[in-house]
């Protein structure tokens, strides 16, 4: 089946830039979601999971490079940076702090959308998966587009927080992702000495995924360190 067209965030303290790529990427098919500052683009990023940010360094507050900074403790998300600057060592930067790619400002709406193209095909080369429908095994399938389960063919619909955890958890199947790092992808970078939250509800996922919540097959306790789900691409445990 195929998936649902790319999810672009534009940040940009501009209501007219906003407007104008707003306008661009959804000509060229993509879905995009905005956000006027660097704390929103934060709270957007872990909320809707887009699969690029499209970030103005020039912002009030929180700057682009700060933004980024932040960003990258919680997602691995490609950024492409916007500044109004052709200065070498705003570039450099930029990509020493993990950005994608770099536009400068003025740039047309062609070159806007070579820039996004390039970034999204380098980002389906490392994806872990494609962002919807994960088949894990007879019993159970997740349609990520859908934010919902299927186990044994009946559909259960999950919460938002219980979504995001259950997308990092698979994103990384076969890995174990520390209390730490999860807390701070789904809840964000302020709540990872919190691991009540984590654990109620990795418990909240499990009664409603695993056959026996008590002796889970899918998501698996690394005690002292994390959650590793289930390496379903290869049939490990």
């Amino acid at each position: 089946m195929s998936s649902q067209p790319k999810l672009i965030l534009v940040v940009d303290d501009e209501p007219r830039m906003i407007r104008f790529m707003r306008m661009n990427l959804e000509l060229e098919g993509y879905r995009v979601i905005e956000a006027h500052n660097g704390l929103e683009a934060l709270d957007r990023v872990r909320e809707d999971l887009p699969d690029l940010v499209i970030l103005d360094v020039m912002m009030p507050e929180l700057d682009g490079f700060e933004t980024l900074e932040l960003l990258r403790e919680v997602s691995d998300v490609p950024v492409i940076m916007l500044t109004v600057k052709a200065d070498e060592e705003d570039k450099v930067r930029g990509l020493e702090l993990g950005a994608d790619d770099y536009v400068t400002k003025p740039f047309s709406p062609r070159e806007l959308s070579s820039r996004v193209k390039a970034v999204l095909r380098r980002a389906d080369l490392t994806a872990p998966f494609e962002k919807g429908i994960v088949r894990i095994d007879d019993r159970l399938t997740i349609d990520f587009n859908r934010r919902e389960v299927l186990v044994e063919g009946k559909a259960i619909k999950l919460r938002p927080t219980e979504y995001r955890l259950l997308y990092h958890l698979v994103s990384n199947a076969g890995w174990v992702v520390p209390h730490e790092t999860l807390l701070a992808k789904v809840w964000g970078y302020e709540y990872r000495d919190e691991t009540q939250y984590l654990r109620l509800y990795i418990t909240y996922l499990r009664q409603k995924i695993e056959k026996d919540p008590a002796h889970p097959e899918y998501i698996l306790t690394e005690r002292g360190v994390g959650y590793r789900f289930v390496d379903f691409r290869s049939g490990a445990s």
